[in-house]
């Protein structure tokens, strides 16, 4: 037990901050709303379409698939390790100053990832891309949350949602069709003008948030969260290639072992810490955060392995791969508004609930897929797990942030965006691990080079990986059914 004093409530005279907004929501929230949709479509919408045309960048260099490799997981680290860190300096100076100064770096960023003339220099600033996408996904929940009043919070973040669905969906596609069609220095060029409208609409629309007095950033849990998130998720990332106990693989063991105790030490002892331990007390919160954790991990399982299939066994091209992809974000997309209104009149728990236990059947479905399988085969199964993963996502994340006082959006916004980030990491892991544990020669295999005995032994690899997926959901299933909150619970804490 921590000797500090229990979480303090809300205060009853607001501080001068957007995460105070009045309860009965802001005139102009709805513009708030597009405004954040804006800035948060390009982080999903850069990490998807990547990957789609990271062969043609291979070629374009000449470059080591090794090497190329990092281009996708240096962007995926640098945006996780400091999402917490942004979310309280957004508690601390104002969410519109985070939201905004990441939104500028975003375009600055892209323009150099598109002009870059050699590998290294696209590695680099997609690190500092990273950086800057982290700065907008992590207060994004917190401006929508305290730009809308309690009864409306599910429906805003069932629209919100619509962004991160519409990334995801779009990046594939779009990317097949750069690829066909343009160079690949288009994938980032494309995020200008969407950041530019952004960068417009938030600046006169998004209520200035003021400095808090007397507030400080608690630099020593700052940096050993850094190292330690860091050494997790390179881990998680690398460790198939590496050897998970090879040197590499043991010094980031310990390198997390280490850096994780102290950061959780550092927490404890901290006047003012970055993360206040304390609102995990909160049941509701703690459990609707791992929820959405292990809901990351089934969905990237699914979106790292499906292509794969659709490439490899299928023998689709690229463009083809992307359109068959986008059936799951696009039932996403229509379900989540409906699902997050329906959460503000019944709460979150049997949405949240039901939600996962669709997508764990999604799941096993697409474990039943074969070589005979078809388009339409694939297609319908994930568009009944894009259902699942809307009913779940926008009462879910309502959950989180109607669960802490208005004094602590930003850090919520934050660790609830870096459970989805490291979420993807660890799904990334998971189904790459169980896959090339049974299939590992799919990790040297290219599109159309599989003969008979491969393809059997990847779909065997492919069902299990599947599997794995579908258990992660189950889990979130029942981690939602264990905290799920009714409408209207806003305390901030739980003594359930």
């Amino acid at each position: 037990m921590s000797d500090r004093p229990e979480m303090p409530p809300p205060p009853k005279v607001p501080p001068p901050n957007l995460a105070s907004a009045p309860p009965q929501g802001l005139p102009n929230k709805w513009q708030i709303l597009i405004a954040v949709m804006l800035g948060s479509i390009m982080g999903p919408l850069d990490g998807s379409i990547v990957n789609t045309v990271l062969p043609d960048i291979t070629e374009h260099f000449k470059a080591d698939i090794a090497l190329m490799q990092w281009v996708p997981t240096v962007y995926l680290l640098t945006i996780s390790c400091l999402i917490l860190l942004y979310g309280r300096l957004g508690d601390m100076v104002g969410y519109k100053r985070v939201f905004l100064s990441g939104l500028g770096a975003f375009i600055v960023t892209s323009v150099f990832c598109g002009v870059s003339q050699n590998v290294w220099m696209l590695i680099t600033f997609r690190a500092f891309q990273g950086l800057a996408a982290g700065m907008m996904m992590s207060v994004g929940y917190a401006i929508v949350t305290s730009a809308f009043p309690p009864r409306e919070r599910g429906k805003a973040m069932g629209i919100y949602a619509i962004s991160i669905a519409a990334g995801l969906g779009l990046g594939p596609t779009l990317g097949g069709v750069i690829a066909d069609d343009l160079s690949w220095r288009y994938i980032f060029f494309i995020n200008i003008p969407i950041g530019i409208a952004a960068l417009s609409l938030g600046s006169r629309v998004i209520p200035h948030g003021g400095r808090k007095p007397g507030q400080y950033l608690d630099w020593p849990g700052a940096i050993t969260a850094l190292v330690f998130l860091f050494s997790l998720l390179l881990y998680a990332n690398r460790g198939e290639d590496w050897g998970w106990l090879s040197m590499r693989g043991i010094v980031l063991l310990v390198s997390t072992a280490v850096f994780g105790v102290a950061f959780f030490a550092i927490e404890r002892k901290a006047r003012q810490p970055m993360l206040n331990l304390d609102l995990f007390r909160n049941r509701v919160f703690a459990l609707a955060n791992l929820s959405a954790l292990l809901s990351f991990m089934a969905l990237y399982a699914m979106i790292f392995l499906t292509p794969f299939f659709l490439a490899f066994v299928l023998d689709y091209s690229i463009l083809k791969v992307g359109l068959v992809m986008i059936a799951s974000p696009m039932a996403t997309l229509v379900v989540a508004p409906a699902s997050g209104a329906l959460s503000d009149r019944i709460g979150s728990k049997w949405l949240t609930t039901a939600g996962m236990l669709v997508a764990a059947t999604a799941l096993f479905l697409l474990a039943q897929l074969n070589s005979s399988s078809d388009a339409w085969d694939v297609i319908w199964r994930l568009a009944v797990l894009g259902t699942g993963t809307g009913m779940f996502q926008s009462p879910n994340n309502s959950t989180v942030m109607g669960s802490v006082p208005p004094m602590y959006l930003g850090i919520s916004s934050g660790i609830l965006a870096a459970m989805r980030n490291v979420g993807m990491v660890l799904g990334l892991a998971v189904g790459g691990g169980v896959l090339y544990n049974i299939a590992p020669v799919t990790q040297t295999m290219r599109p159309g080079a599989f003969g008979p005995s491969e393809i059997e032994e990847f779909l065997d690899g492919l069902h299990w990986a599947y599997i794995a997926g579908a258990t992660l959901a189950l889990a979130s299933a029942a981690t939602s059914f264990l905290g799920g909150g009714r409408p209207g619970r806003h305390s901030p804490k739980d003594s359930g």
